[in-house]
C-alpha cells in the first residue's frame, strides 16, 4: 500500500514549488485538510483561464491532471464556483502567470 500525502501537505508543497519558480499563486478556498480534492485555476492575465482537477484513470489506475474548464476567465470562474457549491471539502488554488506555467506536468505533481 502506498502512503498518500494529505491535501494540505500537497497544497503546501505545490505552493512552494510555484513560489520557487516565481509563479504567483494563492489559495482561494481551503478544503478538507486530509482528503479534499484540489482544483487549480490558471489565469493567464489576458482574459483567459483554464481549470485543472486531478482525476483517476480507470484504465491505467494512474492519477492525472485533467482540464475541467477552459476559456474566458469569467466562464472558468463560474465553473469553479459551481464546483465549490457542491463540494465544501474542495481546495481551490489560483495561479496568475502570463506564460501559462502551472508545473502540474512536472515530476511529483503529474
Amino acid at each position: 500500500m502506498t502512503a498518500r500525502l494529505t491535501s494540505e501537505v500537497w497544497v503546501a508543497a505545490y505552493l512552494t514549488r510555484l513560489r520557487l519558480a516565481n509563479i504567483p499563486a494563492f489559495v482561494v478556498q481551503r478544503g478538507d485538510h486530509t482528503a479534499g480534492a484540489v482544483l487549480v485555476k490558471l489565469n493567464t492575465l489576458d482574459g483567459d483561464a483554464v481549470c485543472f482537477q486531478r482525476s483517476f484513470d480507470l484504465m491505467t489506475g494512474a492519477r492525472q491532471w485533467m482540464t475541467v474548464s477552459q476559456g474566458r476567465d469569467a466562464e472558468v470562474e463560474a465553473s469553479v464556483a459551481q464546483q465549490k457549491s457542491f463540494d465544501p471539502d474542495l481546495w481551490v488554488i489560483e495561479i496568475e502567470d502570463k506564460a501559462g506555467r502551472h508545473l502540474l506536468d512536472e515530476p511529483g505533481l503529474e
